[in-house]
């Protein structure tokens, strides 16, 4: 017998959707931001002259590259929850789901940042550090007066396809029964035995947006390409 196709619970779902959509872009903007900020630290780390911060950064990056996600997912949770509760000052009734998905992600995401952003460095050209060293800017000033703003522009698009992965596996955090988008969609589904329908409604939800944004990554690339 054909599966028969019910939609009708969608429309009174789309509320928790929706909060569990805001879930998603919360784990999504906090590791981005926070990825790419440790992520430079990191990337800078990598081309200094200090070996200490060279093997630190290094280290790192291996690390976290090299564990899938989801395992570091269940780290956070699982493993450092009261850690986690004793340096943020945690109230001992807080949910530690949210807290453990932020930290997880912008842990995990900075590793990749990283790369992105020392490959983005090591793309401009060496005689612009020669330069601003003429014009008698420090190492400092030098990295982040000139060559950062010339790399950002180098790897915009590729930070913001990784955005998108980003966003992608957040649906990752089910794995602590945190209630994101996928989430939300999946205990609908199954709450009212209509979980096929609702698994195709958060695809085709996912499958829009991240079809939409990587339109406008290829639309800012050749913006960018052009001289």
């Amino acid at each position: 017998m054909a599966y028969e196709f019910d939609w009708s619970s969608i429309p009174n779902a789309l509320p928790f959707l929706a909060e569990g959509m805001v879930v998603s872009l919360k784990i999504t903007a906090t590791a981005l931001v926070v990825g790419m900020v440790w992520g430079t630290l990191l990337a800078m780390m990598r081309l200094s002259a200090s070996a200490p911060l060279r093997w630190f950064a290094a280290g790192y990056v291996n690390l976290f590259r090299a564990v899938p996600l989801v395992m570091v997912l269940l780290w956070f949770f699982l493993v450092i929850p009261q850690l986690l509760t004793g340096f943020f000052r945690l109230d001992p009734g807080t949910d530690v789901r949210m807290t453990s998905a932020l930290v997880g992600f912008a842990l995990f995401e900075s590793a990749y940042y990283a790369e992105i952003i020392r490959a983005g460095i090591q793309s401009v050209p060496k005689g612009q550090m020669a330069a601003a060293s003429a014009l008698g800017l420090s190492h400092g000033q030098a990295m982040r007066l000139v060559i950062l703003p010339q790399a950002m522009r180098n790897m915009l698009p590729l930070l913001l396809t990784q955005a998108i992965v980003l966003f992608q596996d957040t649906s990752l955090v089910y794995v602590s029964a945190l209630a994101d988008f996928f989430g939300a969609a999946y205990k609908v589904g199954d709450r009212d035995g209509r979980l096929i329908e609702l698994l195709l409604f958060a695809g085709a939800v996912y499958f829009v947006l991240c079809f939409a944004l990587s339109s406008l990554v290829q639309r800012l690339q050749r913006r960018l390409a052009q001289p």
